[in-house]
């Protein structure tokens, strides 16, 4: 009889445990997004030889490289990036049209996370801050807090704020980023709704670690004789730092005025090592990896993108930030490895853009460019002439969009405003003054594509970028080589060519396999791949599809 008893409570205590413990989705203990601001695809294997086994090479080796990933929409930059990324979607759903846009509703311009009501922990003044709400969708880290009931963690860390809040998303626990008038990561009251700031970051802020790293000036890490990829040291297509003669090195800040350096170790390879620092800070301070759920942490590394703009591709500046960059890469690897265990993670590293190369280099090799400056005035003052109005029709033109001044078009009933867009149309293309004659390869009216023949994929990548509350109604296309900027020195980027359109796409880690392929994918399947992988829902506004043999050749999962 006893034994019976002893059987049936066996029986009983081991259907409680099954009832207790339910089988779990399997997923990674922890998601970690790299993004590389401005690193055109080509970076892998421009500096390849510069690598060393532990970084890129050691992604390039075991985790699986989507050849020919593709930015699908206009225009190309930062925030419209991020945003793509981890929503899986386009500006003309998402709703971050640029960097900054002019709202044609209210007729203001618009930072792409500016928030009036929100501010910076223990800020008396109550000044303006950031956070994501001007987003219109949720990300891939929103689907993940909602798959678990707001139980994973969820951060951002980057220099500039929108490289960080955008990718963190709407329920994000936090999201930070570089103060350069004090040298410290900071969030807002979004976030940090007690309006302090936790024991980590402060202990982490008295580091005073940005203005450490650069007082140890930015030398070169090889002989100069090395640097094959680049120009010389002192060239025209290049911009010094503030307090400097000439853009040389080594880049001395020690002796300059500390505003200064905590300005300039944003356009420093110091930048990255500081922002992979405060990462880890952040991944240790927030014990993230170690729970029941899978935790994010969004990494986006900004110098790379000021650095670019500052001397463009062809500087040993950039060639010698990458080399760096690749060991503060190896060093996160290791740090994963040692935090999460080898396999535990899942890792992928992207970029927002490329960057075009320095139009006045290309010229001096033969090859067509050039730099159109801002021509509002200009086709403003041409309006003028031809409607004999001394008024403003054209508000601006902003993310190589012309934005109407609609206001006042609608007051005003004398100016047509299909004639008006013809006529701009009519000036861009033919009778724009020689001195800032540009080639313009096509001006299409956004409100009706269908009225200019323009191939794929500038078609498409125009129509996914339009958001009509917030994009120009006439979008500009230059010719390859071509693009806007206020001087003839660094780069920029926001083009639908290759060199801003053709990101890197690396994935590694938690059932990632080893390979590569050349199918197109685009920045859109991003975030789709991740909700495949993790088993959780697309975003809401998401476009995209998973990668078909990234999935095809991942292990199986219950």
């Amino acid at each position: 009889m006893k034994r019976y008893l002893l059987c049936f409570l066996v029986l009983i205590i081991g259907f409680s445990s099954c009832v207790r413990k339910p089988a779990r989705v399997e997923r990674p203990k922890l998601v970690v997004g790299l993004v590389i601001d401005q690193m055109r695809w080509d970076y892998l294997y421009r500096y390849y030889e510069r690598y060393g086994n532990d970084g890129f090479k050691r992604l390039l080796r075991e985790g699986y490289n989507c050849q020919n990933t593709m930015v699908d929409y206009l225009p190309s930059f930062t925030g419209p990036g991020h945003s793509c990324i981890y929503t899986g979607s386009v500006p003309s759903i998402h709703g971050i049209a640029g960097n900054n846009w002019h709202d044609n509703q209210t007729g203001e311009n618009v930072y792409c996370v500016d928030d009036k009501t929100v501010y910076l922990p223990g800020d008396t003044s109550k000044a303006a801050s950031y956070s994501p709400r001007n987003l219109l969708t949720t990300t891939i880290t929103d689907e993940l807090k909602l798959a678990t009931n707001f139980r994973s963690k969820v951060y951002g860390v980057a220099i500039k704020d929108r490289g960080s809040i955008l990718p963190a998303g709407h329920a994000a626990n936090a999201a930070y980023w570089y103060n350069d008038r004090t040298g410290d990561f900071v969030t807002s009251t979004y976030y940090d709704t007690a309006y302090q700031n936790p024991a980590w970051l402060k202990a982490f802020n008295k580091r005073n670690m940005a203005d450490s790293l650069a007082k140890l000036n930015w030398t070169l890490l090889d002989a100069p004789e090395t640097y094959t990829q680049s120009t010389k040291d002192n060239t025209t297509y290049e911009d010094a730092f503030k307090g400097e003669n000439d853009p040389v090195f080594p880049h001395k800040f020690k002796t300059m005025d500390k505003s200064l350096r905590l300005s300039a170790i944003k356009t420093m390879p110091g930048g990255n090592t500081l922002t992979m620092e405060m990462a880890k800070a952040c991944m240790d301070g927030a014990d993230m990896g170690a729970g029941d759920e899978t935790d994010f942490m969004c990494v986006s590394l900004s110098s790379t993108d000021y650095a670019g703009h500052q001397f463009a591709p062809n500087a040993m500046e950039l060639e010698d930030m990458y080399m760096r960059l690749d060991k503060d890469l190896a060093e996160l690897l290791g740090y994963l490895d040692k935090k999460v265990g080898r396999g535990n993670y899942l890792f992928f590293l992207t970029a927002d853009h490329g960057g075009a190369h320095n139009p006045q280099f290309l010229k001096d090799k033969n090859i067509p460019a050039g730099v159109a400056f801002n021509l509002t005035d200009d086709l403003n003052n041409y309006l003028k002439g031809v409607y004999k109005k001394d008024v403003k029709l054209v508000s601006t033109i902003m993310n190589y969009q012309v934005y109407l001044n609609d206001s006042l078009l609608a007051a005003d009933k004398s100016v047509n405003r299909e004639e008006l867009k013809q006529q701009i149309r009519n000036w861009l293309l033919n009778t724009m003054p020689p001195k800032y004659r540009i080639p313009v390869s096509y001006v299409m009216d956004m409100e009706d594509v269908s009225k200019v023949a323009v191939p794929e994929p500038i078609r498409s990548m125009a129509i996914n970028g339009y958001n009509y509350a917030r994009s120009g109604c006439l979008q500009i296309v230059f010719n390859p080589g071509w693009f806007e900027s206020d001087h003839f020195a660094g780069t920029t980027h926001g083009n639908w060519n290759p060199y801003d359109a053709h990101i890197p796409l690396i994935w590694y880690g938690w059932h990632v396999p080893k390979g590569e392929s050349n199918e197109v994918v685009n920045m859109t399947d991003i975030s789709p791949t991740l909700a495949a992988l993790l088993h959780i829902q697309m975003p809401n506004g998401c476009i995209g599809k998973p990668i078909r043999k990234l999935m095809e050749g991942s292990a199986p999962r219950n």
